[in-house]
């Protein structure tokens, strides 16, 4: 069953708290005004824009008194070509962070970690991007804290602007017609190669806004999901992170009508899709969205992915069990199962398990595994 009202308060349970976002939220806010206002940088700065998981709302909430993680990136006016060793152009940065954050950050393999008691900043310097793209950076649509759940329609566009500055939603509607900017990559350092490589977060995130859109806005909470079971059951799998959410991305259906739906087609998927990959060992190349050369599992080794992958085919049957159950009881059992205690118990809900007007009757949808399952609503 898809027990959606059991769902909606089990995705309460592993998002971030209200008070973590808010926490979010002053940090990097306080971080960026740093940034904008220190007179050494002003110069080689063009803006700063939120990326990650926090950006994408595709984080799970942290671990006991662990801090949400928040990546920001810094686009700079430094030309890795003038720069060819980019902790040169890291550099730059440090006596920002010594007269700020002194104590507080470290230097990380593509970025400064800095350690608050509140929150976790990830701060990501870049190369200068062309001068036609400059414009792109310093937009509203760019520099936006807003969230995917903040800002369901938001678009890569020099017209979008944040809801509540919009005077006319009609006139704004009419503002944004049209294409999307086409950016490139951006290079970002990598400390243990002693070179920049390139990395398309906006590309990631355009990528995440128009998913979750063609899966009916589940896509997002089938990512949180899919990461909470991978915490609970298999924390030290691999991957995890972005690139288990780009797996997820890449094997979710488009048109999924429920996060019960999409979780278990998805692990279906990876089973389908990776068992040859799985049997000899090898790693999948997942393009990166905007980095087709970059394979977003590179760091995963074959051993790795074919445990990984083990565990995915274990999920998905208890998925698909707990889709296919025929009583709320049976099904809420699987669904815990998969999920631990996050996932509430029968009592705690007023659920019939049904995602739809039970005169539909039931219908067959077409299993990744190679047949058909019956979903019965009602």
């Amino acid at each position: 069953m898809e027990l959606p009202t059991y769902f909606t308060e089990f995705l309460k349970e592993i998002r971030p708290t209200k008070k973590q976002r808010e926490k979010g939220k002053t940090g990097h806010q306080t971080l960026r005004d740093r940034l904008d206002e220190d007179t050494n940088l002003k110069p080689i700065l063009v803006g700063t824009f939120l990326q990650g998981s926090y950006r994408r709302a595709t984080a799970v909430r942290p671990k006991g008194e662990d801090n949400l993680d928040v990546d920001i990136i810094v686009v700079t006016r430094l030309n890795r070509h003038d720069y060819p060793d980019p902790n040169k152009a890291m550099d730059k940065f440090v006596p920002f962070l010594k007269k700020h954050y002194k104590g507080k950050y470290k230097r990380q393999g593509r970025s400064f970690g800095i350690e608050l008691s509140y929150v976790n900043l990830d701060l990501v310097i870049t190369s200068a991007p062309s001068e036609a793209e400059i414009e792109v950076y310093e937009s509203k649509a760019v520099r936006t804290d807003l969230t995917l759940e903040d800002a369901p329609d938001w678009l890569l566009m020099k017209p979008w602007i944040p809801p509540n500055e919009r005077i006319n939603q009609t006139a704004f509607l009419e503002s944004i017609r049209g294409q999307e900017w086409q950016t490139e990559p951006l290079w970002i350092p990598n400390r243990d190669a002693g070179d920049w490589e390139e990395t398309h977060p906006l590309e990631q995130i355009k990528w995440t806004w128009k998913k979750n859109a063609s899966c009916n806005k589940h896509y997002v909470n089938v990512v949180k999901a899919i990461k909470w079971w991978q915490r609970v059951h298999h924390e030290d799998d691999r991957p995890k992170g972005y690139p288990l959410e780009h797996l997820v991305g890449v094997c979710c259906p488009d048109g999924i009508t429920s996060v019960a739906e999409g979780v278990t087609l998805t692990l279906e998927t990876i089973v389908t899709n990776y068992e040859t990959y799985a049997s000899c060992k090898r790693t999948p190349f997942l393009s990166d969205h905007g980095v087709p050369n970059h394979n977003v599992l590179g760091r995963v080794d074959g051993e790795e992915f074919a445990e990984f992958y083990e565990h995915a085919k274990e999920a998905a049957e208890i998925a698909r069990a707990a889709l296919d159950a025929d009583t709320k009881e049976k099904s809420i059992e699987k669904w815990q199962e998969l999920f631990d205690s996050k996932f509430p118990n029968s009592d705690d809900s007023d659920d019939n398990g049904s995602a739809g007007n039970s005169s539909q009757g039931p219908f067959t949808t077409k299993s990744p595994m190679g047949d058909s399952r019956v979903r019965r609503y009602g």
